[in-house]
């Protein structure tokens, strides 16, 4: 399981290092792709196919179920680890996130998401009022 947050630079040829802490779990080749947010997900191989599993159940027929399997797919890109942990960003994903030197490797369960450092403290700014709110709509029992 992912969980923690780390501030790491991204460098001019795009390369970012992943957190010691994450490579076992990654292991030496996974794959990264667009998130929702303007960020990056990163998953290992089998999450990732069990995705595209589920993914490729929905029905070609409808509008939402094409935009998704488009935006989530095209995006997508298999990635290995460098001798020195880092990994090589593809452009169209660095501009996707807007991600300039500093940013933020976040561990969300399933996943790791790659954030421009500033977006990043934007978007929890942004919900930090709303936390309360979100967690009783989105839990009926306490945790």
């Amino acid at each position: 399981m992912f969980i923690g947050e780390y501030h790491h630079n991204i460098d001019d040829k795009n390369r970012i290092a992943i957190p010691v802490k994450y490579r076992d779990i990654l292991g030496n080749s996974f794959v990264i792709t667009r998130g929702i947010e303007h960020c990056i997900y990163v998953y290992p191989n089998d999450t990732f196919s069990h995705i595209v599993t589920k993914l490729e159940s929905l029905p070609f027929t409808k509008k939402d179920a094409r935009a998704f399997m488009r935006f989530f797919m095209s995006g997508a890109t298999a990635i290995e680890l460098d001798k020195q942990g880092r990994i090589n960003v593809p452009s169209p994903l660095v501009n996707y996130a807007n991600l300039s030197k500093k940013c933020v490797i976040v561990g969300t369960g399933d996943r790791l998401e790659i954030w421009d450092e500033d977006a990043f403290r934007e978007f929890i700014c942004s919900c930090n009022d709303e936390m309360s709110d979100i967690a009783e709509n989105l839990f009926e029992e306490k945790i």
